[in-house]
């Protein structure tokens, strides 16, 4: 296999972590995407894109997370089952890691500066169900 063939096997992993970011998805999961082993598709996933793919997956996560606490009315709680974390408490620690401060306060600052309108918190999580299909909310509806 060449290194071409095995960033084109990773690419499809990484499309799946980019799509279905919200899911539980664990290492075999995006390992069976590529076509690789386990541990074999872990090597290789930080080769190409510098990081592990779990932090890869926590990062997607976070940044969902940071457009929804900018642009939605919804608890910090609801974002982070909405963005696919189990716990508040590894949401909060890996978000502040990656932001620099806790969700609460990035909101705070957000509003601070005049951020946009929030959108409320029932279209957000209707959109957050459906990620993708592009549908409409009122879709559907008689």
């Amino acid at each position: 296999m060449t290194a071409v063939d095995v960033l084109v096997h990773l690419r499809r992993s990484r499309d799946l972590i980019d799509a279905r970011y919200a899911e539980p998805l664990d290492l075999a999961t995006m390992a069976a995407e590529a076509g690789f082993s386990r541990y074999h598709f872990a090597r290789e996933f930080k080769s190409a894109y510098g990081e592990p793919p779990g932090a890869y997956l926590s990062r997607r996560r976070v940044e969902r997370a940071k457009d929804l606490l900018a642009n939605a009315n919804l608890t910090v709680t609801e974002i982070c089952q909405v963005v696919g974390f189990s716990s508040l408490g590894s949401f909060s620690s890996r978000f502040t890691e990656l932001v620099g401060c806790p969700p609460s306060e990035y909101r705070r600052r957000v509003v601070e500066r005049g951020g946009p309108p929030a959108i409320p918190g029932c279209i957000a999580m209707l959109w957050a169900r459906n990620p993708g299909e592009g549908t409409r909310p009122d879709e559907g509806l008689a």
